[in-house]
């Protein structure tokens, strides 16, 4: 009984910290997981807030700044512009094709349940935003997810826009199956660039939008997982000691299942 409810405080102590804020970095030692849009790490409580009112898909994407008026920009961020406002895919899959130095991931995006992620990936796989950029965050103990997409690699960067969540697996455990592929936040709604590729079966509040699943390369993010992790945030949560540089990130044109 003991063991299970030290293994339930970790647990909630991991899920607390999935979260990030837009600008300020707070890591705190012992307490993990996924930074956010902006890559802030800041504690949240996710068992105590509420899912998103926008777990039902958007009918129209909302390309909000992500910095708050009269708040100075977040100097980490990369602005590429915004997509398109309307005329976004609304059916079928895309193919997404994630080159690195360790091997090729390729996974099918959602484009029906997730519009909006799908169109942001999009527009920002065509200015090569992430080409280039580390998988800044691995973690190996509760929740099984490498990071990545933050330009800066710090953690903390995202383009200048946010929108909000869709497609959350609010009916489904484990909510966050091996292969699923999400997005990081810091609260409803917080969607920019960074995205987590789920390599092992994990448990997570629904919280976050997953817009695709791994078709090919699972393989090789469970073998940068294997590599270990370098404990900078604490055990089980850090950089990948297996060094994971996207080379390209491409999307294929939509077509209907």
């Amino acid at each position: 009984m003991t063991l299970r409810a030290e293994a339930a405080q970790r647990r909630r102590r991991l899920q607390a910290s999935i979260g990030a804020g837009a600008a300020v970095l707070v890591l705190i030692v012992g307490v993990v997981l996924i930074v956010t849009l902006t890559g802030n790490d800041k504690k949240r409580d996710n068992t105590a807030a509420p899912a998103s009112s926008a777990s039902a898909t958007p009918t129209n994407c909302q390309w909000n700044p992500s910095a708050k008026t009269g708040q100075p920009a977040n100097p980490a961020a990369k602005d590429v512009g915004t997509p398109p406002a309307t005329g976004e895919p609304r059916t079928g899959t895309q193919t997404m094709t994630i080159t690195t130095n360790v091997g090729v991931v390729t996974a099918q995006i959602d484009t029906a349940k997730a519009p909006c992620t799908a169109a942001s990936f999009t527009h920002l796989a065509g200015k090569k935003f992430f080409d280039n950029t580390p998988c800044h965050r691995l973690t190996t103990q509760g929740i099984y997810v490498l990071q990545c997409g933050d330009p800066s690699g710090t953690g903390t960067g995202g383009p200048a826009y946010q929108f909000a969540n869709e497609n959350l697996p609010t009916d489904k455990r484990p909510a966050y199956p091996a292969g699923t592929i999400a997005m990081a936040n810091s609260g409803p709604d917080t969607n920019g660039s960074q995205f987590f590729i789920v390599y092992k079966d994990t448990e997570l509040q629904p919280d976050y939008t997953v817009f695709g699943k791994v078709t090919q390369g699972l393989d090789v993010v469970q073998k940068v997982a294997e590599g270990g992790v370098d404990d900078t945030n604490g055990p089980g949560d850090g950089g990948p000691k297996t060094k994971v540089t996207i080379q390209s990130l491409t999307m294929g044109a939509p077509a209907q299942s």
